[in-house]
Order: C-alpha cells, then structure tokens, then sequence
C-alpha cells in the first residue's frame, strides 16, 4: 500500500486486505461499498443513505446486501480493526514511536431500551446522565497521529442479567458483565499478546481512580499516566503508613501497616493546594489553533494511600501531577504516573496531554463518517459498524501521514445520477 502511486489505488488496496478479513468472497462488494459510503459526504451514514449515494439505481440491493453485511454476516470486526491498525501505525511509526495507549470511552445517546447496552449512565457527549450506549477504546498515538486499535460495547449489569435483551441483541454467552477498567485491562492485554509496541498507559480519572487499574499495568510491565479524583488520599513526600504493630510475642506477629489519629494521608486536593507558590511552573505543551496551549502545573514524589492498612508493604512512590491553571480558584485536574523519577516536567505534562488526540479521534469518526448513526440494535452490528468506521478513519490518518498529501480523497465521487431519477433513501443522504 505505501508503494501504490495515488490516493485511488493505496484506497483499492487496502478494501483489498480488508475484505481478505472479512472472509467469503461474498462479502467483499458490500465491504466495499460500506466503506465508500462512509468516506464519501453525506449528512446520514445509516445503512440505506449511504447505499443511496454509493449505487442509486439500486438502492434496494444495496441497501439489502450492505445491511446484511453489517448486521448478520458472521465477520469477526476485530480482524478488520487489526489491519486497519496495522496499516495506520506503520505510517504512524515513520514519524515518531508510539508515545502512548491512551484508554478512553464514547457515548452514543439513543433512544428506547432496545438498543444493545442502552441504559441510562453518563455521556460524556452530553455532560450528563441519559440514554446512552458507551463504548471503551483503545488507541495508539505519538504527536502526529493516533491510530483506533480496540473497541468494545459496555454492557450494563441490567443488560448482562437480562437473558431475553441478551438473546434478541445478539449479546454472545461469554461476554459478561464487567467495569469499563476491565474492558479496557482486557483490550491491553490482547494488543500486548499481538505484539504491538509498548507505551505508557494513558487515561482520565474513570479509569485512573481504579486502584486495581493501576497495580495490574504495573504487573504487565506497563508504566501509565492517569487521571484521578482529589479525594484520592496519599502520602506527602518522604511519608507512609506506620510500621506494624511490635508482636507480643504469642501467635504470629501483627503485619499490616498502620496508620493512627495524627499520622493519617491527605487528600490529593488538599495536599496541592497546600503546596508553596515556587512549586508551581508555566508549561507549554504545544501549539493549538489559538496559539500556545500552556497552564501552571506542580508535581511530587507521593505514596498512594488506599486501604494499605491492609497491605504489609506500602505503595512504590510515584509521581503526582496537578494542573492549577492561571486565575483558577483551586487546582483543576491530577495524574498519577508511574513514569522514571528521573523524567522531565515538561516530559511528563506532555504525556498526560497526549490524550487529546481521542478527542479528535471521536471528533471525527462521529462528524464526518457516521459513527453514531448506526441505527441497528444487534451487538453484532454495532462491532461491525464500528470496525468499518475505524477502518475508514485509518485510512484517512494514513493518508494524512504522508508527507506531501494532496487532496487525498478528490477522487471519491458519488456515481452520477440520471436526470429525473430520485433514488429511494437520496433524501436522508443529501
């Protein structure tokens, strides 16, 4: 594919290993046509506009054979992911390494209760609690570019216990009900069986406050840089919890560590704002649409503090960062990492800004190829719909990656429509 001489033939040939992923022969037209429609302008990416637009005189067919492809056919939509990905991070790596896996969530606001994994939880699309499907992913980034490499529906508990939904939405048995923190460990061990190139673990506080999050990249020999709530409490710098108690000398001795009325951690909130003016820094991170992106930032060596009054040992000393921007009343957001004491400030505020990129990722796939307008309700089809929007997004950062791109898509046109004829669905489309 990097070899292949225009935008038109890296296109054919990467729907080429695409549609080797997707199996029979006979899927490799509505694979296709799929993602034509969802890279070509149109107002709705459902199945039946975009089958308007790609082949208006035969809507019908199209329709039929696109929805059938996207909603039963039995295609497994993380193959497809895998070379979408693969393509994407070689362009991805010709630019910088992998600087960060960054985990995040995307809701999808819907109305019913018929939609696989609708319930109402929190949107982040809407700053609120309503009917919603979220989803957990995983992409892969450096400065330039990120790359989607995973992404899975999460299933409410209601929805997991609820055998009748389950059977009519097409849930598989073995997916149970399990925290997005799980999903996305999950989605991380996967990647890392495959091979892929490690980074550090990047995600904000719904992930970051899982003390069991944390420990568990640790053990896969991952460091992370999370976000996390100020009510978090930890140990101040050159602290801990108290030893355990001396034994009395009958049974075993006491081993849990201590902590008594006047020797107890503070919260991450408080402990910032505790800390002396000189702590904090002015820190550029890089260049936005409106300039310098920069704000005040301050960061210590501290111990995580919960619960280890049960443990024997106290938590490693990692790094918490805090961000306090200029004219704030109080601090705004926190990190914990457990990147090398000997990194840079500015190193390490630049990895916890790195999650940025998702927003551009979601930006995109949602605003301009249709990855919220999947009106099916199936947990097939909604993993299918998404791994072709991924798909088609990979394809556009790759082309975006080159370093001359002209106008990479100018030759995706939508077929020339007779005079008079109005094909059936053409509305939505236009």
């Amino acid at each position: 594919m990097a070899n292949s001489s225009t935008p038109a033939s890296r296109l054919d040939a990467y729907l080429d290993r695409l549609c080797d992923a997707v199996g029979h022969a006979d899927r490799s037209a509505p694979l296709r046509a799929y993602i034509t429609g969802l890279l070509l302008p149109a107002d709705r990416k459902s199945v039946e506009p975009m089958a308007a637009v790609v082949d208006p005189r035969h809507t019908s067919a199209r329709h039929q054979s696109m929805h059938h492809f996207v909603a039963r056919a039995p295609w497994n939509a993380d193959d497809v992911i895998a070379v979408a990905r693969d393509v994407a991070l070689a362009a991805l790596e010709r630019h910088a390494p992998v600087a960060g896996w960054i985990i995040d969530d995307t809701s999808f606001p819907k109305k019913g209760t018929h939609s696989v994994g609708v319930a109402r939880q929190y949107s982040g699309i809407l700053g609120k609690t309503d009917n919603c499907q979220v989803a957990v992913t995983l992409s892969l980034a450096n400065a330039t570019m990120s790359v989607p490499c995973a992404v899975r529906l999460y299933l409410p508990l209601a929805w997991a216990q609820d055998l009748p939904r389950r059977q009519a939405a097409g849930v598989p048995d073995d997916v149970l009900f399990a925290e997005k923190w799980r999903i996305a460990l999950a989605q991380i061990e996967r990647l890392l069986a495959e091979g892929l190139p490690r980074a550090p673990i990047l995600a904000d506080a719904g992930y970051g406050d899982a003390t069991a999050f944390r420990e568990a990249i640790t053990a896969l020999g991952l460091s992370y840089a999370v976000g996390v709530q100020g009510q978090i409490t930890v140990w101040p710098p050159g602290k801990g919890p108290l030893p355990p108690k001396k034994g009395s000398g009958r049974g075993r001795p006491p081993t849990r560590l201590r902590r008594d009325a006047r020797h107890r951690p503070v919260s991450i909130e408080a402990f910032a704002q505790g800390l002396a003016p000189a702590r904090w820094q002015t820190v550029t991170w890089r260049e936005g649409t409106k300039g310098a992106m920069k704000s005040r930032f301050a960061r210590a060596r501290v111990r995580i503090a919960h619960c280890d009054e049960k443990r024997t040992e106290p938590f490693p000393e990692e790094w918490l960062l805090t961000e306090w921007p200029e004219g704030a009343p109080a601090p705004t957001k926190h990190w914990l990492s457990s990147a090398p004491e000997s990194v840079g400030l500015e190193d390490l505020v630049g990895l916890v800004k790195l999650r940025w990129r998702i927003e551009r990722d979601y930006e995109e796939m949602k605003g301009e190829l249709g990855l919220d307008h999947y009106e099916g309700r199936s947990w097939p089809g909604f993993h299918h719909h998404t791994a072709l929007c991924v798909s088609a997004y990979a394809f556009l950062a790759t082309e975006r990656a080159r370093l001359s791109p002209p106008q990479a898509l100018a030759f995706l046109r939508a077929p020339p429509v007779p005079k008079g004829f109005r094909p059936r669905g053409a509305a939505a489309a236009s």
